[in-house]
């Protein structure tokens, strides 16, 4: 029988919420497990091929930074302007 060998290939989703409230009062704190797991698979559906299993740590850039990451989202999706 061969051996099946799989590899942990990290990737990233960026998304920007719009609040008028306070960004800690914004976010939700009670995710379950059960629906962590459901997101994962949700995610693995919608952007993978099937058979691929998705790991999700759920975080948000603290606004202070939020520029900084837009930018660099920018120049990646865009390239550098010379």
């Amino acid at each position: 029988m061969e051996e099946q060998r799989f590899v942990a290939v990290p990737f990233a989703l960026v998304g920007f919420f719009v609040t008028d409230r306070d960004v800690e009062e914004s976010i939700r704190t009670d995710m379950t497990p059960e629906e962590l797991e459901k997101f994962q698979e949700l995610v693995a559906r919608y952007l993978f091929k099937e058979g691929v299993r998705v790991a999700i740590y759920p975080s948000v850039v603290p606004p202070e930074q939020a520029e900084e990451a837009v930018n660099e989202l920018e120049k990646l999706i865009f390239g550098e302007e010379e």
